[in-house]
């Protein structure tokens, strides 16, 4: 078995509360030992990369080093990863969370390792609770999935040692789900802690199904009507989503758990889609848009023109026709199953369109595939955002 090659570690503040501080303290009060004394004066005039230079004179397991360097040692010694493994350092979006980050990048730089790079992750704080749970752990998520992404599943591993105790659920859960192998070093252990993948696979028809729903929650830390989405609800749904009462209304937020189902899969379907989608349909059966009559004003062109580029940018698609219009309705634009099949929703906030997708699908499996392929369409090649 391959070792990893890269290492994603969280970060956390034991570097400077107690350790650091404490040094401080002493050589105010005249206590501290004289090989620490360089140390703690480069802390004290917030020069890291002196306190960077400092820390590498010191045994890196010397608990003053933190959380992050004990871990690190700890894993390079029981061969988990080489000693010279690229390191991924996301930190909090706080000062003393840049500022540590400063230290690990240029202590690992000049122990040799590469690549050593950092990453803040927005709205990961301790001031404002809320956000840090709607925003902050996404956004962990989120940055986890774009360097394993980055340098392949296969040659990283992810260090959850450091930060806040939810940032260390959230590495492990997303760990287990995308196939990346999770370690843990608890101060008072000697031992190293394993998180290996799970041996089963979360449901990937169910991301299919409910792909429309995912993609629009994740463009957004806005709260959505759940009104939005009750005809396609499922009571599976209810662990991928944080429901929020607003004057009596049900709101929908992605929760982290949603945050991990979702790029865990989104990837998985790119990968795999070949596996799983219908057969194309031959150019000469392809269809132009068709428009029903009663009760559309005829007064918006860009629907036809969306309608085209589904039919001629999506091989399973043979032709879409409108059955429904309002012109008062503000919806999200996206793809479901509907009880007329593959069902399109243009919204552009303030009118609502739907339309019947005609596609190759002849099972099923087959539609909720094309629905998936449908929804990742829509959010790299047709959002203004992508």
């Amino acid at each position: 078995m391959n070792r990893p090659r890269n290492l994603i570690c969280t970060v956390g503040t034991s570097l400077f509360r107690p350790n650091l501080e404490g040094l401080k303290r002493d050589l105010s009060e005249g206590k501290l030992q004289d090989g620490y004394k360089a140390l703690a004066e480069a802390y004290v005039r917030k020069d890291w990369t002196a306190v960077a230079t400092e820390l590498t004179h010191l045994s890196p397991d010397n608990r003053l080093c933190g959380a992050e360097i004990n871990s690190i040692a700890s894993m390079i010694t029981n061969g988990y990863v080489p000693s010279d493994c690229g390191l991924f350092f996301l930190h909090s979006d706080t000062e003393d969370g840049r500022h540590i980050a400063a230290i690990l990048t240029s202590y690992y730089t000049q122990r040799g390792h590469a690549p050593v790079e950092a990453y803040p992750v927005v709205d990961l704080q301790d001031q404002d609770p809320k956000r840090f749970r709607t925003k902050g752990l996404r956004n962990l998520a989120r940055q986890l999935c774009n360097v394993i992404r980055q340098y392949s599943a296969s040659s990283c591993a992810i260090n959850a040692t450091g930060g806040y105790k939810a940032q260390i659920a959230v590495a492990v859960l997303l760990g287990q789900a995308i196939g990346v192998p999770v370690y843990y070093k608890h101060e008072l252990f000697s031992e190293i802690i394993a998180f290996p993948p799970m041996p089963v696979a979360l449901d990937f028809e169910v991301w299919m199904r409910v792909s429309g729903m995912l993609y629009d929650l994740a463009e957004t830390y806005d709260a959505v009507p759940f009104d939005l989405y009750k005809d396609e609800w499922d009571e599976k749904y209810e662990s991928l989503v944080e429901r929020v009462a607003i004057d009596g209304r049900d709101y929908l937020e992605l929760s982290p758990t949603g945050q991990i189902f979702h790029e865990t899969f989104r990837e998985r379907f790119r990968t795999a889609r070949d596996q799983v989608l219908p057969p194309p349909v031959p150019p000469s059966q392809k269809q132009p848009p068709r428009v029903e009559d009663a009760g559309w004003p005829g007064k918006h062109p860009e629907v036809l023109h969306f309608m085209q580029r589904v039919t001629d940018e999506i091989p399973q698609v043979r032709r879409c026709l409108t059955f429904y219009y309002n012109p008062d309705l503000p919806e999200r634009t996206r793809f479901r199953l509907g009880s007329k099949g593959i069902e399109g929703i243009f919204s552009d906030g303030r009118y609502t369109v739907k339309f019947t997708v005609e596609t190759s699908a002849q099972t099923p499996g087959q539609q909720v595939a094309v629905v998936a392929r449908l929804n990742d369409w829509l959010s790299t090649q047709y959002r203004p955002s992508a």
